[in-house]
């Protein structure tokens, strides 16, 4: 059974003026092979270079030069599909996509239709309310990524710039089995961290190397599917989200003003939160698909897919699995974790950094905690912060021998992040005298001299121990939070008698 055939769920449903409707959502991710070259030339896939300097003869068009497929994009192709849990299909075919592109000279696309090379496969997502989900995935193809129209420069012109032209693209489609934008925009989350752990594209949806063609109907829960329609080339994971909300209550409005859904392709646009008509969509037949005749049948053998099979990275949900298996965390411990794979190597580091085993909640308590709010507020990534995973591993062991407190701990790492110290975190602690106090002579002065001050809370703790923590707080401000907590505790219940 298909996902698409599960019972509507409640929480997911939108509510009309007629009634509930639910959203139908598939996708058409585009994913930028990483390679050098491009997909049939070996012109360079590097980014930023000035304009049509990255353009080979083949790119441009020119009379007699015939495309060769480059031989990584096809490996990269298929360790994405292994990724995907799908099969390899070890015949398939290039085809040409007849289409007018005003910036891919051919006049055509190369692209695969009935064959592609990779065929049914599947995501599970997690979704934030613990739930998981199974996406389907229907097909990967190669296909060839077009120029790039610029309409800006100029009153009177378009320029085209052919760098990206012929780049190699994954098309990666979804079976329609996403009923919300929060369920699309975690299965793109997702899928861009199986690609990132694989290394088959960066992901990176601010240069245009993923994007998604979001499919969006709406229907009655249970019933028959709606009509779709397409909106082009989202660039970002919040506005996949924005323009299904808003493609979802157009559509709604309409059938519940007795009107009909036109199957069309459309383009969101995020500034005016609407989706606008972009042309009516295509189906197969309107772009003459035919077997490409400068390609022969793209045939792999069986030893190529167990080679590329054999040495796959460590996936995202088998790290998952082990991560809750050896280190004790919780799946949504875990989850955070590993969805980006330098933090995932970055947390095992710390854990193990100098050959010690460390307490594996402790450690990601930091890394998701004060390290990760750090890195949302410079705008980098965790392991791109200036604590290096030796240094979490530092100040974890401080804490775990007694040497400082978590109170201290804290400030420590504020020393680091804010002065980029780049050294041993006990040294920095001996050097700023922040040693945690337990000598028990120290804390009975602190101690005696809060209660000769404050004979009236003395009798309101006795009469109710709940405010020893009053004791607590003033001990530790008097001691600038060096008091060690346990010998504090019990220093205090016995002067106070409770």
């Amino acid at each position: 059974m298909t996902l698409h055939s599960r019972p509507a769920e409640a929480k997911k449903l939108i509510a009309g003026a007629t009634g509930d409707w639910e959203v139908v959502i598939g996708m058409e991710v585009h994913a930028q092979v990483s390679s050098n070259a491009k997909l049939f030339s070996g012109a360079s896939t590097a980014f930023g270079g000035p304009p049509n300097d990255h353009v080979s003869l083949v790119d441009a068009a020119m009379p007699g030069m015939l495309p060769v497929i480059n031989g990584e994009c096809v490996a990269q192709a298929v360790r994405t599909g292994l990724g995907l849990k799908a099969q390899i299909n070890l015949a398939s075919t290039f085809d040409r996509k007849n289409y007018f592109y005003p910036d891919l000279p051919q006049g055509y696309q190369i692209s695969q239709y009935k064959s592609p090379i990779v065929g049914e496969g599947f995501v599970v997502v997690d979704l934030a309310d613990g739930e998981s989900i199974t996406v389907g995935i229907e097909r990967l193809h190669l296909e060839q990524d077009a120029g790039k129209s610029i309409h800006d420069l100029s009153p009177t012109l378009s320029f085209v710039d052919l760098n990206r032209s012929g780049v190699a693209l994954m098309e990666i489609v979804s079976r329609p089995d996403l009923r919300s934008s929060d369920e699309a925009k975690a299965y793109v989350t997702k899928l861009r961290t199986i690609l990132r752990y694989l290394g088959t594209c960066d992901g990176d949806m601010e240069k245009g190397n993923l994007r998604a063609d979001v499919n969006v109907s709406v229907r009655r829960p249970g019933g028959p599917l709606g009509t779709r329609c397409e909106i082009k080339n989202v660039n970002s994971i919040r506005f996949i989200g924005q323009a299904i909300e808003v493609e979802a209550r157009r559509q709604i409005e309409i059938l519940e003003d007795g009107g009909s859904i036109d199957q069309e392709t459309r383009l969101f646009d995020p500034n005016r939160g609407e989706t606008r008509s972009m042309r009516s969509k295509e189906e197969a037949h309107d772009y003459r698909y035919f077997p490409d005749p400068d390609l022969l049948p793209l045939v792999l053998q069986e030893a190529f897919v167990t080679e590329l099979q054999q040495h796959l990275p460590e996936l995202p949900d088998e790290k998952k699995a082990r991560f809750i298996a050896d280190y004790g965390l919780s799946p949504y411990d875990a989850s955070v974790l590993v969805a980006e794979k330098e933090t995932a190597d970055y947390f095992e580091t710390a854990v193990k950094a100098g050959g010690v085993q460390r307490n594996a909640k402790l450690v990601a308590n930091w890394i998701m905690g004060d390290i990760a709010a750090y890195a949302n507020t410079a705008g980098v990534s965790i392991a791109q912060t200036p604590v290096s995973a030796a240094q979490v591993a530092g100040v974890v062991d401080l804490i775990s021998d007694g040497t400082i407190s978590g109170k201290i701990a804290k400030d420590v790492m504020v020393i680091i992040l804010g002065e980029k110290y780049e050294g041993d975190p006990r040294d920095l602690v001996e050097a700023r005298g922040l040693k945690q106090v337990t000598d028990t002579g120290a804390i009975e002065k602190v101690v005696d001299e809060i209660i000769a001050a404050n004979p009236d809370k003395v009798a309101q703790v006795q009469a109710k121990p709940t405010m020893l923590g009053w004791f607590v707080g003033q001990a530790m401000k008097a001691s600038g939070g060096k008091a060690n907590p346990q010998a504090l505790n019990e220093i205090l219940k016995a002067k106070l008698g409770i």
